[in-house]
């Protein structure tokens, strides 16, 4: 069985930097979600509450760049740590309206 690193969030979004381009032209947009829910643990209902930094590249970025700050969306993608970073980051590969 291969590894697998997929994230699935439903979260509203926080904040969106302004559209950039990486060095080879592919477009690129920095963001922060913010996540808020209830979840049972340990027989337990426990509120989360998440900030999580993201980052969209290409077409994605570009639709990204386009919405609300404060609107839901359901984001898939994976994490990775940046280089010289001690933190993941979410890579949002898709989303869609809550």
């Amino acid at each position: 069985m291969s590894p697998v690193n997929q994230l699935e969030l439903t979260a509203s979004i926080l904040e969106i930097d302004a559209l950039r381009y990486t060095p080879s032209g592919l477009p690129a947009v920095n963001a922060r979600l913010e996540h808020d829910s209830q979840i049972p643990e340990v027989g337990q209902v426990r509120q989360v509450k998440a900030i999580v930094k993201s980052v969209a590249f290409g077409s994605v970025a570009e639709q990204l760049a386009r919405q609300n700050i404060g609107s839901n969306w359901n984001f898939k993608g994976f994490v990775a740590t940046p280089r010289g970073a001690k933190h993941v980051v979410f890579h949002i590969q898709e989303f869609v309206q809550k």
